[in-house]
């Protein structure tokens, strides 16, 4: 077994770091925390069998091309659109990401932005640390019940099903729209009901976006799907930043269009539109859907594991092109 020279863009939580170290593993980490450019990565992934990825990370196929060694990219990551897949496939590179690991924290993400948007709590606190609060009043801050109302999971995978598995104790009707129904058993579970996108966004209370970005799912939430909900309806999204166009939501919530929304990540991430920065409708967090210590750590050990198991020969347990191993 070849011991395998890891390059690592950035800082990741020791635990994975340690279990390359333990394997014998060569592991340089670039201590920069900003992102990397497509020409920092060409210099550094040269002479490294191995890269180890963040999700906002271009490993573009000029990285791949000038990875001559290159047996795999662990992406550090569910999603791993920021890699050039069809590149890598095509060089017989192995991609990997952490599935999994990150479906409850993210799932307690989206729903600490739904309870924060319906009960405003961001303006609450605001409002307080600014002296404001001088009496009990019946009419401040008023925001929405949550119990008992409708909520629509876009995306029904993982996380959108964790997501709805919550609303239980809220006693919450649940819509879903997906690319595929799923299983009658899962729809009984959750207590779920398949409905087209349009009827999900006019009957919801609050949508939950849980989609992956594809071709298909950019700016899948416009204007016209903001106009199609209710006034009093919130927008949540924890999934990519693309799949919502930013400019439209915010005329809608400048408009009252809908009554707020709650923003785990940006279309043009790290910026944030400028017109969202001014509302105080809107909750935003700075892409922290997975930011616990327990699971940060496990996606290190993840990704390390991966590359463990490409070093050995083996299959890794999170490929997402098994087919550069010659299986369909």
């Amino acid at each position: 077994m070849s011991v395998y020279r890891v390059f690592i863009t950035r800082k990741i939580p020791i635990t994975g770091i340690d279990r390359l170290r333990a394997e014998g593993c060569d592991v340089l980490v670039r201590e920069s925390p900003e992102i990397p450019t497509g020409d920092e990565l060409v210099g550094c992934v040269r002479g490294r069998e191995a890269i180890l990825s963040l999700l906002t990370d271009p490993v573009d196929s000029s990285v791949i091309e000038a990875g001559e060694d290159l047996k795999i990219i662990a992406n550090y990551a569910v999603g791993y659109d920021n890699i050039d897949v069809a590149a890598a496939t095509e060089r017989g590179i192995i991609v990997t990401n952490t599935p999994g690991v990150l479906t409850d924290t993210t799932a307690d993400m989206a729903w600490t932005l739904l309870m924060a948007t319906a009960r405003r709590v961001v303006e609450a606190d605001g409002y307080t640390r600014a002296g404001k609060f001088k009496r009990w009043e019946a009419t401040l801050l008023l925001g929405s019940d949550v119990y008992g109302k409708t909520l629509g999971v876009i995306g029904l995978g993982r996380i959108g099903r964790a997501v709805a598995r919550r609303s239980l104790g809220f006693g919450m009707r649940v819509l879903y729209h997906s690319r595929n129904r799923v299983e009658p058993e899962v729809e009984g579970e959750l207590g779920a009901e398949y409905v087209d996108l349009e009827t999900l966004l006019r009957e919801s209370d609050f949508v939950s976006i849980h989609t992956p970005l594809t071709p298909e799912t950019g700016h899948l939430i416009g204007g016209r799907e903001l106009d199609m909900m209710k006034s009093t309806s919130y927008l949540i999204n924890t999934s990519r930043g693309p799949v919502v166009e930013e400019r439209a939501l915010a005329d809608a919530l400048a408009s009252g269009s809908i009554a707020g929304a709650g923003l785990d990540v940006y279309e043009e991430e790290p910026q944030v539109y400028p017109g969202l920065l001014e509302l105080d409708n809107v909750v935003l967090s700075p892409h922290i859907g997975s930011a616990s210590v327990e699971t940060r750590s496990r996606m290190s050990v993840m990704a390390a594991d991966n590359i463990i198991a490409a070093m050995r020969g083996e299959k890794p347990p999170n490929i997402v092109n098994p087919e550069v191993l010659g299986e369909n």
